[in-house]
């Protein structure tokens, strides 16, 4: 069927959730100054709606259209990998399948809305807001990290 068919699974899911994800916050949360923000448990985690013009972090706030273009190439690189390339680990595939929903997540944003959306708030921490693009894109990195130490059994002919 499809050469590392997980990549895509994972990517596609991935992806939707995110899109879903903010798409709620958008046409649910008023965006205002203060943000509006609520509660799940307070003091601990918010949804809190904001716009991010910069980069992860809120680095380089006055916005950055170069990180339009970087999502895009990050996006088609990956997705040529796993087309064209060899056929990946399950964790690989994982990885690089999250990674690619999270750069054409926080893509879209960027080239349509010229910010990204951002709603997760863990306040317990003082950590920026963020959204699930971000998580997938380090759920990904941590499964690259896992497949550089799971080794692949070797195959009868290779081993003899």
């Amino acid at each position: 069927m499809f050469k590392n068919r997980f990549f895509w699974v994972t990517a596609l899911i991935a992806l939707i959730l995110d899109r879903l994800t903010k798409f709620l916050v958008v046409y649910t949360f008023p965006l205002t100054v203060p943000p509006h923000t609520l509660p799940v448990i307070p003091g601990v985690f918010h949804l809190t709606y904001v716009v991010n013009t910069g980069a992860a972090f809120s680095l380089f706030p006055q916005g950055v259209t170069w990180l339009r273009w970087l999502s895009l190439g990050v996006s088609v690189g990956l997705m040529l990998l796993a087309w064209f390339g060899p056929s990946l680990s399950r964790w690989e595939q994982m990885g690089y399948g999250f990674i690619l929903s999270g750069a054409v997540g926080n893509g879209i944003d960027r080239f349509v809305l010229g910010s990204v959306v951002d709603f997760l708030d863990f306040r317990l921490i003082q950590f920026p807001v963020f959204n699930l693009a971000d998580v997938f894109i380090n759920v990904g990195i941590a499964c690259l990290l896992i497949a550089t130490f799971i080794r692949r059994p070797k195959n009868r002919s290779e081993s003899e």
